[in-house]
Formats: C-alpha cells, structure tokens, sequence
C-alpha cells in the first residue's frame, strides 16, 4: 500500500463557516488514522519570525562548547537551557538501547509565568522550571518567545480542529491548554565529525509522548523520516512555509486509539554529503494542563480502552517506564518524588 504525508491548508478552517471547518478537520483525522503525520499550510504565521529564530540559534550552537553549557541544563528532568551530545538517546524511551542521539539541543518552557500555586506548587515540576537564557547572541531571547508564542496559538488552533474531528465542542482540548507547559526545543544536527556509532542515528526512534508536535522541518541529507504502517521509512517532506504536524501518544490515548502516534526518527546522512548535511529544525511539544483529565473519546461506539488519568500521571508513569521503574513501585509514591528518582539514573530520553 502507498502511503504519503499529505499538506493540508488550514486556511479554511481558521476563517471559514462551520462546514469549512468540518472539511478540514476530516481532512486531518484521515491523516491520523492513516499515519499519524501531517504538513499544515494556511496556518497563518509569519515566516520571519522562523527565519530570525533560525539565525539566532545557528549563532548559539556556533559558540564554543564552554559558552554554551554556561546554560547547560540544571537536572536531566528539566527540558531548559543547553543539552549537549551524549545525553540523549530517544529510543530509550521504546526500550531500545542504542548510542546517543547525534545532535545537541536548546530548550525552553513557558516564560514568565504568574506567581501562584498551579505554578509554583509541588505539582508544578518540572513542567514550570525557569527557563535559561545565554548572554549571546542577544537576539535568541526575543526570537525564541516570538516563536514560542506563535507555536502556542497554532497548537490552540490545532486543538480546535481535532475537537470537531471528535464530535465534540469546539473548545474542548484548547481549553486544556490555558495552562499548558509546552516546549520549544531547538535541535542542531551538526556535521558529523567522526564515523556514527553501530545503531546510532541523528535522532533514534521514537514517538512523542504529548499531545502533538510542530516541527520547523529543514531539508537536507539526513532528515526526518516516518514509520509507515507497511514497516518502511518514508522522508518527511520540507516544504517551505509549512510545519510538520503529529500526532503524540498522549492524543493517540485521548482519541481511543482511533488515531495513531507514529514512530519517527533523524536519519544519518548520506557519507558523500556530510559536509552539506548540518541540519536545525524547531520542535515545539504540545502539552496540556498537568492536572486534566485524559478521558478516552469515542465517538464511533466502541469501549474506552484505557481509564482515565490525569496528564502528570500519564506522563510520570511513562518517564518512570523509560528509567526502568515501575509505576506501583515505592520510588512512585508521589509524582514530585518519581521525578526525584528519575533524575538520579540519568534519563536520557525526554522530548516532551
């Protein structure tokens, strides 16, 4: 069976009537069923805004390696500031054990967040941890938050559309993320300097644990490439102006199943173009409230296959699985404690 990433415009849907809206979210669910994939158009984001971004943070990840881990991150459970090669290694989220991933990452959370007991609380870690910011360039700061908010509305928007593929009211998912603690992760695919390890890859295989994710795609040798349900890689296209969209396993649990988290991974380049094969994409990680409830959608009359869970047990309890531990074990009394544990056997796989 052929099978491809289709490029859907999301233009109807951010100003069409309700039947515009329906078409596209249609449109979208398919691709869900189908393979967990899609490239949005029409979504309404200026292309500066990634353009600016993009030579802000080539600028960061051109600095010396002593500069950049002035910002290294502070605990292995936090998604902020400066994650070098060697630290990561995705597939180990999936029970693989490979080398680590080839590449070093920059990431920030939600900024400036208010002073109150959702954020500041024993719930609120490591979802609200500060973010990190290098003293240059000085333009990643204000690039990186423009983007960062943008991804925000689009995420919001995408919300919108997979509530009316559900059946459901319109604001029913974007209302989970008033709240949301997602990630913006720059990730920096550097010229390879030296022969991959056995097993090792830009980026190992995986799929992401949230809600779903928007990928500033770059194209180069060495890219990004998807699981098809035959079992074959398929490179994602790059389009320019566009984002990849998938769909993470938090949603795929949401929806019942119905919709599929595909596996993904960063393939190595090609020996003959390394030298033209550095690569930089953004990817943004859609996560909602960490306190509501994921109740599984069935809108076509089959029985929910899961019971529902909050978002901070579902994602503590898959975090726990990647580090070895077991979710009824004394280590997971509370969350804030699991994450302590965590955190000391060194997680390695952390793309939220």
């Amino acid at each position: 069976m052929s099978i491809s990433i289709p490029v859907i415009d999301l233009s109807p849907f951010r100003k069409g009537t309700s039947d515009h809206k329906k078409m596209v979210a249609e449109a979208v669910a398919s691709a869900w069923e189908k393979i967990g994939f899609l490239v949005i158009e029409g979504h309404g984001i200026d292309p500066a805004e990634g353009s600016q971004l993009y030579n802000s943070a080539m600028s960061f990840f051109d600095l010396s390696l002593d500069e950049k881990l002035a910002v290294r991150r502070p605990r292995n459970d936090q998604n902020r500031g400066y994650i070098p090669y060697g630290e990561e290694t995705l597939a180990r989220m999936h029970g693989g054990n490979t080398p680590p991933d080839y590449k070093e990452v920059f990431a920030i959370g939600p900024d400036n967040v208010p002073s109150t007991e959702y954020y500041t609380g024993p719930l609120a870690y490591p979802d609200f941890a500060s973010n990190l910011w290098p003293m240059e360039p000085v333009t990643l700061r204000s690039n990186m938050l423009t983007y960062y908010a943008s991804m925000v509305d689009l995420s919001r928007l995408l919300a919108r559309i997979y509530a009316v593929a559900l059946d459901l009211p319109e604001d029913f998912f974007a209302a989970k993320l008033e709240r949301h603690s997602s990630q913006l992760r720059l990730l920096h695919y550097p010229v390879p300097d030296e022969p991959f390890q056995p097993g090792q890859l830009r980026c190992g295989a995986h799929s992401d644990l949230g809600m779903t994710t928007i990928l500033r795609n770059e194209e180069v040798s060495g890219g990004l490439e998807v699981l098809t349900p035959d079992g074959d890689w398929l490179v994602a296209p790059a389009i320019p102006n566009t984002f990849i969209v998938n769909l993470g396993d938090l949603m795929m649990r949401w929806s019942n199943d119905r919709w599929r988290s595909t596996q993904h991974r960063v393939a190595i380049p090609e020996i003959n173009k390394w030298s033209q094969s550095r690569r930089l994409s953004f990817g943004f990680f859609v996560v909602p409230e960490y306190d509501a409830m994921v109740e599984c959608v069935s809108n076509d009359g089959s029985p929910a296959k899961y019971p529902p869970i909050t978002v901070r047990d579902y994602r503590t309890n898959r975090f726990a699985a990647g580090a070895g531990l077991q979710p009824t074990d004394k280590t997971l009394r509370s969350p804030t404690e699991c994450f302590s544990n965590i955190a000391k056997i060194s997680v390695r796989g952390s793309s939220y």
